[in-house]
């Protein structure tokens, strides 16, 4: 399916986070223009998960290799399904579709990448071929199989010197001497959202929780004192849920603290982990999307803690950059060019990941 002699690419995304907000679709054009990408977000849309689905993909880590399977295959038919829905609504003519899938194992050091959405599932539910599993090739070759998006970043977004992305976790990328450099820095939104969900909230709104709650130093100190945030900052390093789980989640069951007092502690420690992450570079232009940018307060603290400009985005940029780009990276696949950079994850090269099904 390579064909580099195509300049002009209708592909729709899809891209589910490890915030659990839902699956987010977009249905992009991509054009080269004198050896430069461009792109235009032409429909998107968020299908939040049912009950269900929330409870199925949460529990899934736990449950036996029959069960993981059907639900892959499951899963695969259910993002199918919002692709035909989405196809028949907007009435939209696409080459292919470019998923990323729900990630439920990330461990790298183990060799390991886990994203259910059954490719061949998708493919026959909405009849379009379809570029799946970005990961598991660089995990294969010694990387981290992630963040993938910095290609996107670099390739799209090149105006801006720091593309910051506030999902579940907060991620950065920018250019140094000739390289892209990408890690993640610290959770979020995993960790807000859940917190917000002890008060009855699904997230917490624009941070108002955040806002209005008390600022603990001892917690601080814990949160920050974690031995991820000792690493090399520039190196390549990624986070998941287990990572949460193991680092976070206790430390967070130790202080027996208000829900809001708890929120507005974990913002100042992402805020001060995101500007860290940032010193001693030359000031410039952060491009920040992800949920997190509609987080009012954690704005505020991230501009508290850093003298870089943050630059907000238009809505479809802010809730739909992901998606878009997980869209590219099923071109530069049809394309086979590389899509993953070993810069960014450590892998032994730059190489072309996804698979595709026709």
């Amino acid at each position: 399916m390579t064909n580099k002699n195509c300049t002009n690419y209708h592909v729709i995304g899809l891209m589910s986070g490890t915030s659990m907000d839902g699956v987010d679709i977009a249905f992009c054009r991509f054009f080269l223009d004198n050896n430069k990408w461009n792109y235009e977000i032409l429909n998107a849309q968020t299908f939040s998960y049912s009950e269900h689905w929330k409870k199925v993909i949460i529990g899934l880590e736990t449950e036996d290799a029959l069960v993981f399977q059907q639900v892959n295959v499951d899963y695969g038919h259910f993002l199918g399904g919002l692709v035909s829905d989405f196809i028949i609504k907007n009435s939209i003519k696409a080459d292919f579709v470019a998923s990323h899938g729900h990630t439920i194992f990330h461990q790298p050091e183990k060799k390991l990448t886990v994203q259910i959405g059954s490719g061949s599932a998708i493919s026959a539910k909405c009849n379009l071929s379809v570029v799946c599993d970005f990961r598991t090739l660089d995990v294969a070759l010694g990387g981290q199989g992630a963040p993938l998006v910095p290609v996107g970043d670099k390739l799209l977004f090149s105006e801006y010197d720091f593309c910051l992305n506030l999902g579940g976790f907060a991620n950065v990328s920018y250019e140094f001497k000739g390289q892209r450099i990408a890690y993640d820095i610290c959770p979020v939104n995993i960790v807000m959202n859940a917190i917000a969900e002890k008060s009855g909230y699904a997230y917490d709104a624009g941070g108002n929780m955040a806002k209005e709650g008390m600022l603990s130093n001892y917690l601080l100190n814990e949160f920050n004192q974690i031995g991820f945030y000792k690493m090399i900052m520039d190196s390549p390093k990624s986070l998941g849920k287990e990572w949460v789980i193991k680092n976070i989640d206790p430390i967070i069951a130790k202080y027996e603290i208000s829900d809001n007092d708890m929120l507005r502690t974990f913002c100042e420690h992402v805020a001060f982990q995101i500007a860290k992450s940032l010193k001693n570079k030359p000031k410039g232009k952060v491009l920040v999307s992800g949920g997190g940018a509609y987080n009012h307060f954690l704005i505020e603290r991230i501009k508290q803690h850093t003298e870089h400009q943050l630059i907000i985005p238009d809505k479809n940029t802010i809730e739909y950059k992901e998606a878009l780009i997980f869209a590219f990276l099923g071109v530069l696949r049809m394309r086979n060019e590389a899509n993953c950079l070993r810069s960014v994850t450590g892998a032994m090269r730059d190489n072309c990941g996804g698979a595709i099904y026709q």
